[in-house]
């Protein structure tokens, strides 16, 4: 970007090297700090070269800001300790195929708080130093953020959703989330976090057959045979729910079975079953918690055709 030969001082080289760091944005008291004045701010936007972004950002081109952009000019509009938090954080660290649509940024309680109807900045009780990312734009470190995301989603299945993708994504691990979780003494989604956070341990795994059970019992369906050992050609291996009258296997899938390491295993033992004359039906925990009744109304339609009568 070439700049008007007034404006080539080092000062101005200054304020470009730090906005090229920071989504081509910088604050007001940056730019200050490094001798260039409100005055000279003010003609750079008159004359369209820089635009403001809120009242305490400052955008060094006059295109359309990107979501980096905005990302750190929604920083700069919540004070000297905000922090990118909830979404907002895990997206600035990485995290993949979710939209959102206001920035979130905390600050802590008790400090000025800016307002802009582009982002969502809120004071918070939890606001913690220890908690933001040393490095790089200030943001919650990912375990926080996803339980504060989590806390924070419009819905439950948001909610399980988001801590779903995290884990999925690598971005940190269910322990972690896990003990990030532990903080939270009050909350009304807290109980749900602790849930999805031990399927995502797998230790919900057998928590996750005895959930089955108790809705097949409700729903008026016959009850399965459990951890049943079976043997084909290869090995042998452990059917999570089993209706042999009804030729129907349902396997319970913890998140370690979207992992590549055991696709291989899982595919081979389904078409065991299935060459073996079984119907194999799967059931995500995931898909447990979000769509119960869809995955119960499959389990059903199974056992009808196996030759159950009088089923709901």
């Amino acid at each position: 970007m070439a700049w008007p030969h007034d404006h080539t001082d080092a000062r101005f080289r200054g304020a470009q090297e730090l906005a090229g760091m920071q989504g081509q944005v910088a604050s007001r008291r940056q730019l200050y700090g490094i001798g260039i004045t409100r005055w000279e701010i003010r003609g750079q936007v008159r004359a369209r070269r820089w635009q403001l972004v809120g009242d305490q950002a400052v955008c060094l081109h006059n295109h359309v800001l990107d979501e980096e952009g905005h990302r750190w000019a929604a920083v700069f509009q919540g004070g000297p300790r905000a922090c990118l938090d909830g979404v907002a954080a895990l997206v600035a660290s990485g995290l993949e195929r979710f939209d959102h649509e206001r920035i979130r940024v905390s600050v802590p309680r008790g400090a000025r708080v800016r307002r802009n109807r582009r982002y969502d900045i809120r004071q918070t009780r939890r606001w913690s130093a220890d908690d933001v990312v040393p490095f790089g734009i200030p943001r919650t470190r990912v375990p926080v953020a996803a339980v504060r995301a989590g806390l924070w989603a419009l819905t439950d299945r948001q909610a399980t959703y988001l801590l779903t993708l995290v884990v999925q994504q690598g971005l940190a691990s269910p322990s972690a989330i896990g003990t990030e979780l532990l903080r939270i003494r009050r909350d009304k989604r807290r109980a749900l976090l602790h849930v999805v956070v031990n399927d995502l341990l797998d230790g919900g795994r057998a928590l996750g057959e005895l959930d089955v059970a108790a809705e097949l019992r409700r729903r008026g369906l016959p009850p399965p045979e459990r951890q049943v050992l079976r043997r084909d050609a290869r090995r042998r291996y452990y059917l999570d729910l089993y209706w042999p009258a009804f030729g129907l296997v349902v396997e319970i899938d913890g998140i370690h079975h979207t992992w590549a390491e055991n696709v291989v295993g899982d595919a081979l033992r389904q078409n065991s079953l299935v060459l073996a004359g079984n119907t194999v039906l799967r059931l995500p925990l995931l898909g447990l918690r979000l769509q119960p009744d869809e995955f119960f109304a499959q389990i059903a339609a199974a056992l009808r055709a196996g030759g159950l009568t009088g089923a709901a």
